[in-house]
Protein backbone atom coordinates (compact mmCIF):
# COMPACT_ATOMS: atom_id res chain seq x y z
CA UNK A 1 0.00 0.00 0.00
CA UNK A 2 1.72 2.98 -1.27
CA UNK A 3 1.38 6.58 0.06
CA UNK A 4 3.40 8.55 -2.59
CA UNK A 5 1.49 8.94 -5.21
CA UNK A 6 4.03 8.03 -7.90
CA UNK A 7 1.74 10.00 -10.72
CA UNK A 8 2.88 13.33 -8.97
CA UNK A 9 5.89 11.80 -8.16
CA UNK A 10 7.78 10.38 -11.18
CA UNK A 11 10.28 7.83 -11.31
CA UNK A 12 11.80 5.80 -14.15
CA UNK A 13 15.05 4.05 -15.02
CA UNK A 14 17.92 4.99 -14.43
CA UNK A 15 16.74 7.77 -11.59
CA UNK A 16 18.72 7.20 -8.43
CA UNK A 17 16.40 7.11 -5.76
CA UNK A 18 16.74 7.23 -1.80
CA UNK A 19 13.76 5.90 0.36
CA UNK A 20 14.35 7.21 3.66
CA UNK A 21 13.08 5.01 7.06
CA UNK A 22 12.31 2.85 4.53
CA UNK A 23 10.70 0.54 6.93
CA UNK A 24 9.64 -2.77 5.54
CA UNK A 25 10.20 -0.89 2.01
CA UNK A 26 7.16 -0.68 0.48
CA UNK A 27 8.02 2.35 -1.51
CA UNK A 28 11.59 1.33 -1.82
CA UNK A 29 9.66 -2.14 -4.06
CA UNK A 30 7.89 0.46 -5.87
CA UNK A 31 10.47 2.78 -7.31
CA UNK A 32 12.42 -0.55 -8.17
CA UNK A 33 9.64 -2.02 -10.15
CA UNK A 34 9.92 0.74 -11.93
CA UNK A 35 13.69 0.72 -12.55
CA UNK A 36 15.45 3.02 -10.72
CA UNK A 37 18.75 2.62 -8.69
CA UNK A 38 17.13 2.22 -5.30
CA UNK A 39 19.34 2.61 -1.95
CA UNK A 40 16.58 1.88 1.02
CA UNK A 41 17.88 3.52 4.36
CA UNK A 42 16.51 2.54 8.21
CA UNK A 43 18.51 2.40 11.73
CA UNK A 44 16.84 -0.66 12.32
CA UNK A 45 18.50 -3.57 10.77
CA UNK A 46 15.62 -5.63 11.76
CA UNK A 47 13.34 -4.19 8.80
CA UNK A 48 16.62 -3.70 6.49
CA UNK A 49 16.81 -7.96 6.31
CA UNK A 50 13.98 -9.20 4.52
CA UNK A 51 13.99 -5.54 2.44
CA UNK A 52 17.67 -6.89 1.13
CA UNK A 53 15.49 -10.60 0.56
CA UNK A 54 12.74 -9.14 -1.17
CA UNK A 55 14.31 -7.04 -3.50
CA UNK A 56 16.62 -10.01 -4.06
CA UNK A 57 13.25 -12.40 -4.75
CA UNK A 58 12.01 -9.49 -7.10
CA UNK A 59 15.21 -9.52 -9.11
CA UNK A 60 14.94 -13.13 -9.46
CA UNK A 61 11.61 -13.19 -10.39
CA UNK A 62 12.09 -10.42 -12.97
CA UNK A 63 9.46 -7.90 -11.28
CA UNK A 64 11.72 -5.24 -12.30
CA UNK A 65 14.03 -4.01 -15.32
CA UNK A 66 17.30 -6.23 -15.15
CA UNK A 67 19.28 -2.73 -15.39
CA UNK A 68 17.92 -1.36 -12.26
CA UNK A 69 19.59 -1.93 -9.17
CA UNK A 70 18.20 -2.02 -5.07
CA UNK A 71 20.37 -1.92 -1.81
CA UNK A 72 19.83 -1.61 1.92
CA UNK A 73 21.65 0.67 3.53
CA UNK A 74 21.94 1.22 7.19
CA UNK A 75 21.91 4.96 8.03
CA UNK A 76 20.51 7.91 10.47
CA UNK A 77 18.35 10.70 8.62
CA UNK A 78 20.10 13.45 10.30
CA UNK A 79 23.84 12.13 9.69
CA UNK A 80 23.35 10.04 6.66
CA UNK A 81 26.29 8.02 4.98
CA UNK A 82 25.85 9.84 1.73
CA UNK A 83 27.94 12.17 -0.56
CA UNK A 84 26.16 15.51 -1.84
CA UNK A 85 23.76 15.55 -4.71
CA UNK A 86 23.99 12.10 -5.15
CA UNK A 87 20.40 11.25 -5.47
CA UNK A 88 17.63 11.98 -8.03
CA UNK A 89 14.72 11.43 -5.67
CA UNK A 90 14.12 11.31 -1.84
CA UNK A 91 11.21 9.37 -0.52
CA UNK A 92 10.68 9.82 3.41
CA UNK A 93 7.29 8.64 4.07
CA UNK A 94 5.69 8.20 7.71
CA UNK A 95 9.44 9.21 9.26
CA UNK A 96 10.23 12.67 10.33
CA UNK A 97 7.46 12.51 12.65
CA UNK A 98 10.27 9.89 14.69
CA UNK A 99 13.06 12.11 14.41
CA UNK A 100 13.80 14.77 17.24
CA UNK A 101 15.84 16.71 15.14
CA UNK A 102 13.80 17.11 12.25
CA UNK A 103 15.06 20.04 10.45
CA UNK A 104 18.07 18.75 10.60
CA UNK A 105 17.21 15.09 8.27
CA UNK A 106 15.83 17.93 6.13
CA UNK A 107 18.69 19.88 5.76
CA UNK A 108 20.40 16.49 5.17
CA UNK A 109 17.92 15.70 2.81
CA UNK A 110 18.40 18.82 0.65
CA UNK A 111 22.27 17.86 0.43
CA UNK A 112 22.32 14.20 -0.71
CA UNK A 113 19.25 15.58 -3.39
CA UNK A 114 20.63 16.86 -6.56
CA UNK A 115 19.76 20.60 -8.08
CA UNK A 116 16.37 19.80 -9.26
CA UNK A 117 15.53 16.65 -7.48
CA UNK A 118 12.28 15.84 -5.96
CA UNK A 119 11.08 14.94 -2.65
CA UNK A 120 8.11 13.49 -1.54
CA UNK A 121 7.53 13.73 1.83
CA UNK A 122 4.37 12.16 3.83
CA UNK A 123 3.61 12.79 7.67
CA UNK A 124 0.03 11.38 9.94
CA UNK A 125 -2.15 14.29 9.18
CA UNK A 126 -3.16 17.17 11.60
CA UNK A 127 -6.91 15.88 12.41
CA UNK A 128 -6.48 12.18 12.81
CA UNK A 129 -3.30 12.67 14.75
CA UNK A 130 -4.50 14.94 17.40
CA UNK A 131 -7.34 13.25 17.98
CA UNK A 132 -5.26 9.26 18.55
CA UNK A 133 -2.84 11.79 21.40
CA UNK A 134 -6.12 12.52 22.83
CA UNK A 135 -7.86 8.82 22.72
CA UNK A 136 -4.85 6.93 24.04
CA UNK A 137 -1.23 8.05 25.54
CA UNK A 138 0.09 4.41 24.17
CA UNK A 139 -0.46 5.13 20.80
CA UNK A 140 2.91 7.33 21.03
CA UNK A 141 4.18 7.38 24.20
CA UNK A 142 6.41 4.72 23.47
CA UNK A 143 10.52 4.31 22.56
CA UNK A 144 10.65 5.18 18.81
CA UNK A 145 7.45 6.69 19.06
CA UNK A 146 5.72 10.09 17.39
CA UNK A 147 7.50 13.27 19.28
CA UNK A 148 4.95 15.23 17.18
CA UNK A 149 2.25 16.39 15.59
CA UNK A 150 2.27 18.55 12.03
CA UNK A 151 0.65 21.05 11.03
CA UNK A 152 0.74 21.49 6.84
CA UNK A 153 2.32 25.18 7.44
CA UNK A 154 4.77 23.95 9.88
CA UNK A 155 5.79 21.21 7.49
CA UNK A 156 5.95 23.21 4.19
CA UNK A 157 8.14 26.19 6.28
CA UNK A 158 10.63 23.73 7.50
CA UNK A 159 10.93 22.23 3.96
CA UNK A 160 11.67 26.21 2.84
CA UNK A 161 13.95 26.22 5.71
CA UNK A 162 16.12 23.63 3.98
CA UNK A 163 16.08 25.33 0.56
CA UNK A 164 13.59 23.24 -1.48
CA UNK A 165 10.64 24.50 -3.31
CA UNK A 166 7.54 23.32 -1.70
CA UNK A 167 5.36 21.69 -4.45
CA UNK A 168 1.33 20.40 -4.50
CA UNK A 169 -0.11 18.32 -1.51
CA UNK A 170 -2.92 15.79 -0.57
CA UNK A 171 -3.99 13.41 1.89
CA UNK A 172 -4.06 9.49 1.69
CA UNK A 173 -5.76 6.84 3.74
CA UNK A 174 -8.70 7.92 4.54
CA UNK A 175 -9.75 4.54 5.78
CA UNK A 176 -7.55 4.13 8.40
CA UNK A 177 -8.07 6.98 10.23
CA UNK A 178 -11.09 5.23 11.88
CA UNK A 179 -9.41 2.01 12.49
CA UNK A 180 -6.63 4.22 14.71
CA UNK A 181 -9.20 6.39 16.10
CA UNK A 182 -10.92 2.64 17.32
CA UNK A 183 -7.45 0.68 18.29
CA UNK A 184 -7.03 4.07 20.58
CA UNK A 185 -10.42 3.77 22.07
CA UNK A 186 -10.24 0.01 23.35
CA UNK A 187 -6.10 -0.75 23.47
CA UNK A 188 -3.82 -0.04 21.19
CA UNK A 189 -2.16 -3.50 21.83
CA UNK A 190 -5.37 -5.04 21.86
CA UNK A 191 -5.33 -6.78 18.18
CA UNK A 192 -7.81 -9.04 19.46
CA UNK A 193 -10.42 -6.93 20.20
CA UNK A 194 -13.73 -8.15 17.97
CA UNK A 195 -14.09 -4.44 16.85
CA UNK A 196 -10.53 -3.91 16.25
CA UNK A 197 -10.32 -7.19 14.40
CA UNK A 198 -13.27 -7.13 11.85
CA UNK A 199 -11.98 -3.45 10.90
CA UNK A 200 -8.59 -5.06 10.65
CA UNK A 201 -9.98 -7.23 8.28
CA UNK A 202 -11.99 -4.70 6.26
CA UNK A 203 -8.48 -3.20 5.38
CA UNK A 204 -6.74 -5.64 4.54
CA UNK A 205 -9.58 -7.31 2.12
CA UNK A 206 -9.53 -3.24 0.52
CA UNK A 207 -5.52 -3.30 0.33
CA UNK A 208 -5.14 -6.88 -1.33
CA UNK A 209 -8.67 -6.54 -3.87
CA UNK A 210 -9.08 -2.86 -4.37
CA UNK A 211 -12.64 -2.91 -4.61
CA UNK A 212 -14.39 0.15 -6.79
CA UNK A 213 -16.76 0.33 -3.38
CA UNK A 214 -13.57 1.34 -0.92
CA UNK A 215 -11.84 2.88 -3.49
CA UNK A 216 -14.58 5.76 -3.86
CA UNK A 217 -14.99 5.70 -0.18
CA UNK A 218 -11.26 6.73 0.61
CA UNK A 219 -11.06 9.85 -2.37
CA UNK A 220 -14.07 11.18 -0.68
CA UNK A 221 -12.25 10.54 3.03
CA UNK A 222 -9.05 11.08 1.85
CA UNK A 223 -9.68 15.42 1.80
CA UNK A 224 -11.20 15.26 5.41
CA UNK A 225 -9.79 12.31 7.38
CA UNK A 226 -6.84 11.21 5.83
CA UNK A 227 -4.40 9.47 7.87
CA UNK A 228 -1.39 11.09 5.82
CA UNK A 229 -0.32 14.26 4.28
CA UNK A 230 1.34 13.70 1.85
CA UNK A 231 3.64 16.99 0.10
CA UNK A 232 6.19 17.46 -2.51
CA UNK A 233 8.86 20.02 -2.94
CA UNK A 234 12.13 20.43 -5.42
CA UNK A 235 15.24 21.38 -5.04
CA UNK A 236 16.04 24.92 -7.17
CA UNK A 237 18.52 24.82 -9.85
CA UNK A 238 21.36 27.05 -9.40
CA UNK A 239 22.35 29.43 -11.89
CA UNK A 240 23.49 27.63 -14.98
CA UNK A 241 23.24 24.35 -13.12
CA UNK A 242 21.57 21.47 -14.35
CA UNK A 243 17.87 21.04 -14.06
CA UNK A 244 15.42 18.47 -13.40
CA UNK A 245 15.61 15.93 -16.32
CA UNK A 246 18.60 16.94 -17.61
CA UNK A 247 21.56 14.69 -16.14
CA UNK A 248 24.45 14.43 -18.09
CA UNK A 249 25.81 11.00 -18.66
CA UNK A 250 28.99 11.78 -16.98
CA UNK A 251 27.63 13.34 -13.85
CA UNK A 252 25.01 10.72 -13.83
CA UNK A 253 27.53 7.66 -13.46
CA UNK A 254 29.55 9.54 -11.34
CA UNK A 255 26.75 10.46 -9.36
CA UNK A 256 25.74 6.45 -9.52
CA UNK A 257 29.13 5.18 -8.59
CA UNK A 258 28.90 7.60 -5.75
CA UNK A 259 25.78 6.55 -4.18
CA UNK A 260 26.41 2.56 -4.97
CA UNK A 261 30.35 3.13 -3.02
CA UNK A 262 27.74 3.99 -0.03
CA UNK A 263 25.64 1.08 -0.23
CA UNK A 264 29.01 -0.88 -0.52
CA UNK A 265 30.61 0.14 1.98
CA UNK A 266 27.69 0.56 4.45
CA UNK A 267 26.76 -3.80 3.60
CA UNK A 268 23.37 -4.91 3.17
CA UNK A 269 21.76 -6.27 6.22
CA UNK A 270 19.27 -6.90 4.97
CA UNK A 271 5.57 -2.13 7.83
CA UNK A 272 4.32 -5.00 5.95
CA UNK A 273 1.76 -3.77 3.73
CA UNK A 274 -0.85 -6.13 4.59
CA UNK A 275 -0.52 -5.30 8.05
CA UNK A 276 -2.82 -1.78 8.21
CA UNK A 277 -0.84 -0.55 11.34
CA UNK A 278 2.41 -0.95 9.95
CA UNK A 279 2.01 0.30 6.49
CA UNK A 280 0.45 3.77 6.96
CA UNK A 281 0.93 7.26 8.89
CA UNK A 282 -0.10 5.20 12.30
CA UNK A 283 3.22 3.24 12.20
Amino acid sequence: MLTVDFRRFPVGPGDRVLDLGCGAGRHAYEAYRRGADVVACDTDLGELRPVAEMAAAMHEAGEAPATAHARPVAGDGTVMPFGSEVFDRVIAAEVLEHIGDDQRALHEIARVLRPGGLLAVTVPAWLPERICWRLSDDYHNVPGGHVRIYTRPELEAKLRRAGLAVGGHHHAHGLHSPYWWLKCAVGVGDDDHPLARAYHQLLVWDIMKRPAATQVAERALNPLIGKSLVLYARKPVRAGGTGHGEVSAGRGRADRQSAGNVGRSAGGAGRDASRPERAHAGA
